[in-house]
């Protein structure tokens, strides 16, 4: 909180966004900051939707006693056109002493409300949902940063893929991860604590069957199916990993970082891919992705026994990894 001011203070904030866990934390820090400035603020909270206009009115004017004020709307997309009206009035000229903290969902529902704080000169704080990949791996990278640690980028990758994409379940995960370990989290911290899960993953299955390793393949999709792993995603696994190696392998040694926008995926997946595809040769490849698409066929097509296909497809992969060995 440090260098935290009572002229830094935001007098209108707009929370925008649908994502709970971004909004609540976004609430959280305002109300904190205000109190490192007055310990005795007075911290209120109101539904948008059932406030009258003479409620807000008798809020927002200047108090007898003095001291802070926090008023934190909620659901901002639901007030009545006349209280809208009557806050975006007072945006324009705000009391210094009162913090108008709105929480709104985005969306069409109250647009003009929205748009209104933000014309008047609120600060805005996003709460979006995160829909792509690439955000959930910058989250996971920047919440392990705010608990004083470091997080390399295929450590998020894996932490997202044995935890889920949800982001209560990611941060606390990253708490967590913080507590036990030294705070340098790599994606070999993520293997060693959350090894029951990640083994369970379609990935792993074909990232073992990709150098080669039978074994340890079929230990982790045999695991997997034991925990009730759907057999699809490992089918679809599988196939995607022998594809990503055989289009890294024909775009040659370059910089993943490069190759990456020719490739259309993230440079991490074309290092890992790389090195996945020594010892592979193109026409172990091309027997590779026959045997992988006869297993999704297997697979999809309702097969009798679709974990004999997904082991069967195991043993072929690997051997022709071997039968194209260099």
């Amino acid at each position: 909180m440090g260098g935290v001011t009572a002229a830094s203070l935001p007098p209108i904030l707009l929370v925008l966004g649908d994502e709970e866990l971004l909004a609540t934390r976004a609430v959280t820090e305002a109300v904190a900051k205000v109190r490192s400035v007055d310990a005795d603020v007075d911290v209120r909270e109101y539904q948008a939707g059932s406030l009258t206009v003479g409620e807000i009115a008798e809020m927002l004017s200047p108090s007898l006693f003095g001291g802070r004020r926090v008023l934190v709307l909620r659901a901002g997309q639901d007030a009545r056109k006349d209280l809208a009206t009557a806050l975006l009035a007072y945006a324009k000229n705000p009391d210094p002493d009162v913090h108008l903290v709105v929480l709104h969902v985005g969306g069409a529902k109250g647009k003009a409300f929205a748009d209104g704080l933000k014309a008047a000169g609120a600060t805005v704080v996003p709460a979006m949902k995160l829909k792509a990949h690439r955000d959930r791996v910058a989250f996971v990278r920047d919440e392990i940063r705010r608990g004083g640690g470091k997080c390399t980028e295929d450590a998020a990758e894996a932490l997202i893929a044995a935890v889920g994409g949800d982001l209560r379940d990611l941060a606390a995960a990253c708490s967590q991860l913080i507590a036990d370990t030294d705070g340098r989290i790599g994606a070999d911290t993520v293997a060693r604590y959350y090894r029951g899960r990640v083994e369970v993953t379609g990935f792993t299955v074909a990232d073992a069957t990709m150098i080669g390793d039978v074994p340890g393949a079929l230990e982790a999709l045999r695991w997997a199916l034991h925990v009730g792993v759907d057999p699809v995603p490992i089918a679809d696994a599988l196939a995607d990993g022998v594809r990503t190696v055989a289009r890294v392998a024909a775009a040659g040694r370059g910089d993943p970082y490069q190759l990456a926008s020719t490739l259309g995926m993230p440079a991490w997946k074309i290092k890992n891919a790389q090195q996945r595809a020594r010892g592979w040769t193109p026409e172990g490849l091309v027997e590779a992705m026959r045997a992988a698409a006869e297993c999704n066929a297997a697979v999809k097509g309702g097969a009798d026994d679709r974990a004999y296909a997904l082991e069967k497809a195991v043993f072929s992969v690997a051997a022709a990894r071997r039968g194209g060995a260099r």
